[in-house]
């Protein structure tokens, strides 16, 4: 049977597509290329994006730039990226909140596992559980113990609502079942410094930014959620040998680019975030302040945002978290 004229411009436009998109890929980039970055600038996701576009512009004479898109825990800024063109000019430091935690708490704009490509999982960092010096206790089970005595009078900051900070605090206050006070923040700076400040009593913090905070003595450090002792706070113990295994884990940040941008696209991105990040000076003075850099395949990223989605989403359920409103 012969084919309709409609049906043949279809496929030949089709045709022409694959072309003309190999073909840009095959000369990418040949344009300015944009991380956004969905958390106020002096954070992790921050440091993490203009430290691969500063390397990546050095080494390849290619403009690389890191630009701030926040509000609304990271959406718009996984949106934005989400309904970008797929030609690997615009890409997305994406984290958590928008790829794995967010989906089980509210309905989103995008599809988080169908409208991206992982390019690279960049870093990583456990949260670590730290007090004001004020509350009168050493360990987590004084902690608890203390605000099961004072109901509803001790408050916890995170980040902003879907942050692991706020996850692992609905967590905790749900496995002790205490009446804790949740203050979500517009990024972890300023949750940091009422922390300090003393407006706030608790938080479970990123360690690159609560380790500062720590050594000056502004905070007391009452665990790390990580599966042994950090090198950068090694007389800071693990919640698991304080008898809270659960409380394990913490934020990650990775590239990704719309759904549907060419392969070989990824690959260069991947190819050479993966140089940046691992040029010893840079690698060195991160890895001093308590960030993994696992690195690895677009592959790998898919896998590990796959899990933490399954993993978050069981606690979530288990914990009967919700959004506050």
């Amino acid at each position: 049977m012969a084919r309709s004229p409609l049906r043949l411009a279809a496929a030949f436009a089709a045709t022409i597509a694959v072309f003309a998109s190999h073909a840009s890929a095959q000369n990418y980039p040949n344009q300015p290329i944009r991380i956004i970055v969905p958390t106020p600038p002096g954070g992790v996701a921050d440091l993490l994006a203009r430290a691969v576009a500063q390397r990546i512009t050095e080494a390849t004479g290619k403009t690389v730039i890191a630009e701030q898109r926040t509000g609304a825990g990271g959406v718009i800024a996984a949106d934005f990226v989400a309904k970008s063109a797929p030609d690997g000019y615009t890409i997305y430091m994406g984290f958590h909140p928008t790829q794995s935690i967010l989906l089980h708490l509210q309905k989103l704009p995008y599809d988080p596992a169908k409208d991206f490509e992982p390019i690279i999982l960049v870093g990583s960092s456990p949260n670590m559980l730290v007090v004001h010096p004020s509350l009168p206790v050493k360990t987590p089970k004084d902690l608890v113990d203390y605000a099961r005595k004072n109901p509803g009078k001790v408050s916890f900051g995170s980040p902003g609502n879907g942050s692991s900070g706020h996850m692992v605090g609905e967590q905790f206050k749900t496995m002790h079942k205490l009446d804790l006070v949740h203050v979500p923040y517009k990024g972890a700076a300023p949750a940091v410094m009422d922390l300090v400040a003393g407006h706030i009593h608790m938080m479970f913090d990123i360690v690159p930014l609560a380790r500062e905070q720590l050594l000056a003595g502004k905070v007391r450090a009452l665990g790390v959620m990580s599966p042994q002792r950090l090198p950068v706070v090694p007389d800071v113990p693990t919640m698991a040998e304080q008898g809270m295994p659960e409380l394990e884990g913490g934020p990650w940040f990775g590239l990704l680019a719309p759904a549907k941008t060419p392969r070989p696209v990824i690959d260069w991105l991947n190819a050479e975030a993966k140089k940046a990040m691992s040029e010893p000076v840079i690698r060195a003075k991160l890895e001093a302040l308590g960030v993994v850099l696992p690195l690895g395949s677009p592959e790998d990223f898919r896998k590990h945002i796959a899990g933490e989605t399954t993993r978050w989403g069981e606690i979530i359920k288990r914990a009967g978290i919700k959004l506050d409103r």
